[in-house]
C-alpha cells in the first residue's frame, strides 16, 4: 500500500499529548525570541551600542535582531532536510536545547561598557545560533502536531503550536514588566534585564521533559516502514513546489513581521519619541498577547467550519484597514487608548496567524513537509526580521511620523491577503483545509 492511500490511525489521546508537547516548545521558542525583541527595543540599544543618538542606537539594536531572522532560512534549511530524513521528533530535540542555552547565555554576557565592542559581537554570534535553532524549531512542531491529528480537526490542532506565541509574550514582556516595576531604572537597565533571559534554563528542562514524551509523526513512520523518505528534500521543494513555498511566506508575512511591528517597533516609538512610560507599553502587549489566546483558538475553529484561505483573507484585510487607527490610538497618548490599540492590532494580525501553521503543512506532501514548511516560515521571518529597522529608519528620515509605519502595516496586511486567494488551488486536499 502506497503513502498516498495509507490511512494512519489516529488516536486523539496521542494527539492532544503531541499537541501540549508542541505548545510547549514553541512557547518556549518563543519566549526566548521575544525577550531578545523587547530587550531590543528597551536595554539593548543602551548596554551594548555606543552612540548618543536614540535613532541610530535603536538602528543598531533593530539590526542585531534582524541577523537572527537571517540566520532563520539556514536552519530551516539544514534542520527542515533533516526532519524529512530523520523524523520529526529528534530535530525539535535539538532545536529547542540550542534556543534555551543561547538565551541563558545571553543574560550573561558582559556590556560594551565591560568589554567593549566584543559586547555586540558576542551578541550578534549568539544571535545568529539562536536564529539558526528556531529555524527548524516552528516548523517541525506545527507538523508533528498536525500530521498527528485528526484530519476534520486538524485546524484547532494546527492552532495550538500558535499559542506560543502569546504564551511567549505574557512570560517575556510580563517578566520585564515585573522587573521594572519592581527595579528602578540604573537597577533594571544595569542587571534586572538578565534575569528573564536566565530563567530560560530552567524553562529548558521542563521543555525538554515534557517533549521527550511526543510521538513521531504517524505519517512520517508510514513513509520509514515504506522506504519513501525524501533523499533530497531541499531539491524536491525548490523544484516542484516554488509556488508554494511563496504563497506560504506571504501567508505568514502578517502574523510575524505585522506582530514585530506592532510590538516591538511601537515599544521602541513609544519610549523614544512619544516618552510613554514603558510599563505601559510593556502593560499593552501583555495584554494584547492575552486577547490573541482567544482569537488564535477562535481561527483555528473557525479554518473547520470555513476553511483556512477566507480566515487569512478576512484578517488581512481587517489589519490593513486598521493599521491608521491603531498607530493614531497609540499616538494620542492616552494610556487606555494605547492598550486599545496595540491590542487592536495584534488581534486583527493574529487572525491569519491562527491558520497559518496549518495552511503551510497543508501546502507541503508528507515527504518534503518539514523542509517546505520551514523554507516558507522562515523566508517570512527573514522578511519580518528587518521590519522593525525599515520601520525606524523611516521614523528618522520622516520626522519622527508614524505615517510610513501604518503604510507598511497596510502593505504586509494586503500581501497575507492576496496569497489567502492562491491557497484553495495549492493546498494537498486531504490535509483537511477546505477550498
Amino acid at each position: 500500500m502506497s503513502i498516498s492511500s495509507a490511512t494512519p490511525v489516529i488516536d486523539e489521546k496521542v494527539t492532544k499529548r503531541v499537541a501540549l508537547g508542541a505548545l510547549v516548545g514553541t512557547a518556549l521558542e518563543w519566549y526566548d525570541f521575544f525577550l531578545f525583541t523587547t530587550a531590543s527595543a528597551l536595554v539593548f540599544n543602551i548596554q551594548f551600542f555606543a552612540t548618543k543618538d536614540p535613532i541610530l542606537a535603536g538602528i543598531f539594536s533593530f539590526g542585531t535582531l534582524a541577523v537572527g531572522f537571517v540566520a532563520r532560512p539556514v536552519g530551516g534549511l539544514i534542520f527542515g532536510a533533516l526532519g524529512d530524513k530523520v523524523g520529526r521528533k529528534k530535530i525539535l530535540m535539538i532545536t529547542i536545547v540550542g534556543i534555551g542555552v543561547v538565551t541563558g547565555l545571553i543574560g550573561l554576557l558582559p556590556t560594551y561598557a565591560a568589554i567593549g565592542v566584543a559586547a555586540p559581537v558576542l551578541l550578534i554570534l549568539l544571535r545568529i545560533v539562536q536564529g539558526l535553532a528556531v529555524g527548524g524549531e516552528w516548523s517541525g512542531a506545527m507538523i508533528i502536531a498536525v500530521e498527528n491529528a485528526p484530519v476534520e480537526k486538524r485546524g484547532r490542532y494546527g492552532a495550538m503550536p500558535q499559542l506560543g506565541s502569546p504564551i511567549g509574550t505574557i512570560l517575556s514582556s510580563g517578566g520585564f514588566a515585573l522587573l521594572a516595576f519592581l527595579l528602578s531604572k540604573d537597577s533594571f537597565d544595569d542587571w534586572g534585564w538578565r534575569i528573564p533571559f536566565l530563567l530560560a534554563i530552567p524553562l529548558l528542562l521542563v521543555s525538554l521533559w515534557i517533549r521527550s514524551r511526543l510521538s513521531e509523526s504517524p505519517e512520517f513512520e508510514a513513509l520509514m516502514e515504506e522506504g519513501e523518505t525524501e533523499h533530497a528534500p531541499i531539491r524536491g521543494v525548490l523544484g516542484s513546489s516554488w509556488k508554494q513555498v511563496l504563497v506560504g511566506a506571504a501567508t505568514a508575512m502578517l502574523g510575524v513581521g505585522g506582530f514585530y511591528l506592532v510590538t516591538t517597533f511601537v515599544v521602541f516609538y513609544g519610549t523614544t519619541v512619544l516618552k510613554l512610560d514603558r510599563n505601559l507599553l510593556l502593560a499593552a502587549t501583555l495584554i494584547a498577547a492575552v486577547f490573541e489566546v482567544f482569537i488564535l483558538i477562535g481561527g483555528g475553529r473557525m479554518a473547520e467550519r470555513f476553511g483556512a484561505s477566507r480566515v487569512v483573507i478576512t484578517g488581512g484585510l481587517l489589519s490593513a484597514i486598521l493599521a491608521f487607527p491603531v498607530f493614531l490610538a497609540v499616538q494620542s497618548k492616552d494610556p487606555f487608548l494605547v492598550i486599545f490599540g496595540v491590542t487592536l492590532g495584534v488581534c486583527a494580525l493574529s487572525i491569519p496567524y491562527a491558520v497559518s501553521g496549518a495552511v503551510l503543512t497543508g501546502l507541503f506532501p508528507t515527504r518534503t513537509r518539514y523542509t517546505g514548511v520551514a523554507i516558507s516560515s522562515n523566508l517570512a521571518g527573514l522578511l519580518s526580521g528587518f521590519v522593525p529597522m525599515v520601520a525606524t529608519a523611516t521614523l528618522a528620515a520622516s520626522g519622527n511620523s508614524w505615517v510610513p509605519s501604518a503604510w507598511l502595516l497596510i502593505g504586509i496586511s494586503l500581501l497575507t491577503a492576496v496569497a489567502g486567494l492562491a491557497i484553495p488551488s495549492l493546498s494537498i486536499k486531504q490535509q483537511g483545509l477546505k477550498a
